[in-house]
């Protein structure tokens, strides 16, 4: 028997899922669901692929009352630019999760998991955060620093914005890019420790293998995400600030032990706590969240195939709503 099966091209996508609270409630719903442990998760698959300086990952998620599930590949391959290729792309499969059989292909580039990582952003904010934020501080400059501001924004909307990158010029555009969109003073920043300083919230989103964070930089009041390192190898926050902090947390325990800012923590010898809480825990009041606005709180985040399942279960709702994308018949 013939099947529809839609396809959506990232051009689709982005006219029909954008940055905004429904995306947020979506994916806190699937923290949520991790956080009855319901969650059917299997480890991130990933393969180098040194010949050509690039890795592929992928990551799915079954969440009971779904009514699909997303298989995500993710390809890296940072040589190309000099290509004149884009180094990121990818796709995400959704497949019924009543029948296994394939319901879309979603063409999106990379862009679903973009929203997705900047929704979980603005989870992390909406739970741990200090109600009351006058100030967020960005550390990079890339395509997840102006969404995590974007994101942010959304959960403790701010009336001023800090922006910290390595490269100067890069951090005056992404600035600029932030204040059009937010409507508010942005700027670009020179000193990251007076980003800190001047900031109950930041959001760190850089490549970095040694921290750019240091420890004695954390003040009463101040929450910290930490969304770059989600590969062995990254770290961006110090972890002697992991055992200084009143609260951490991670999306998924389990990931962040081997990829996040957690592992670094272990390997240097300086967490000897219990397992931290998981974000999802802390969303279904199960584990201790803020308390008070003088906590430092720190979430790391390494990035789950629950997220995907959600946003991508999410974009097809949404597209066959407005009537958008192709049908093909298999």
């Amino acid at each position: 028997m013939p099947r529809d099966i839609f396809i959506l091209t990232e051009a689709e996508l982005r006219k029909t899922v954008g940055l905004d609270v429904q995306a947020v409630d979506v994916v806190e719903k699937a923290f949520a669901a991790l956080g009855t442990g319901k969650v059917v998760m299997p480890p991130i698959l990933s393969m180098a692929i040194p010949d050509a300086h690039g890795e592929v990952d992928v990551k799915t998620a079954y969440i009971p009352g779904f009514e699909g599930f997303a298989i995500k590949v993710s390809p890296g391959f940072f040589d190309n630019p000099k290509l004149g290729l884009p180094s990121l792309n990818g796709l995400m499969i959704l497949f019924s999760a009543r029948t296994g059989l394939v319901e879309a292909l979603l063409l999106d580039n990379g862009y679903l998991t973009d929203i997705r990582t900047a929704a979980a952003g603005a989870v992390a904010a909406r739970h741990l955060a200090p109600q009351k934020v006058e100030t967020a501080g960005v550390f990079g400059t890339g395509v997840q620093a102006r969404l995590q501001m974007e994101a942010a924004h959304l959960a403790r909307p701010f009336r001023k914005a800090l922006v910290w990158g390595r490269d100067r010029a890069k951090a005056q555009v992404c600035a600029r890019d932030i204040a059009e969109r937010l409507g508010i003073d942005v700027v670009a920043e020179t000193d990251p420790e007076k980003v800190v300083a001047e900031s109950q919230l930041v959001v760190t989103t850089t490549p970095a293998e040694e921290p750019i964070f240091k420890a004695d930089w954390l003040h009463p009041g101040l929450h910290i995400t930490a969304m770059g390192s989600d590969q062995e190898g990254k770290n961006e926050i110090d972890p002697a600030a992991l055992a200084k902090a009143d609260i951490f947390a991670c999306d998924r325990v389990s990931q962040c032990e081997k990829l996040g800012e957690l592992r670094s923590a272990i390997a240097a010898g300086l967490w000897n706590r219990q397992a931290p809480p998981e974000l999802g825990e802390i969303v279904n009041g199960v584990k201790k969240g803020r308390e008070s606005d003088d906590q430092v709180s720190i979430c790391d985040l390494t990035g789950t195939g629950a997220q995907d399942t959600a946003i991508a279960t999410y974009a097809l709702e949404m597209a066959r709503r407005v009537g958008t994308g192709s049908v093909i018949q298999s």
